[in-house]
């Protein structure tokens, strides 16, 4: 997995950061029992998944990488471009 960059992109780090904060408002207010702040920290947590989607349309994100080629494809066209 280390490999393969997953989640490291500025969009990724912003939008789980949001969250995070989110999770942490919405705990808080549910140990002081008040259901309005519990509610804004879920605002937020939905929040942080927004600006991680803009930050990704935006070019701050993982491109799509194309699908993974079956060995078999491979070796044809290795074979192929030999010969």
């Amino acid at each position: 997995m280390a490999g393969s960059s997953h989640g490291h992109t500025p969009a990724a780090w912003t939008g789980v950061t949001i969250a995070f904060i989110g999770f942490c408002v919405s705990g808080a207010f549910t140990v002081t029992a008040d259901p309005l702040g519990f509610w804004a920290g879920l605002v937020i947590v939905a929040l942080g998944g927004v600006v991680g989607m803009v930050m990704q349309a935006a070019g701050l994100g993982k491109t799509k990488a194309k699908p993974a080629q079956p060995a078999r494809e491979r070796e044809r066209e290795a074979v192929g471009a030999e010969g």
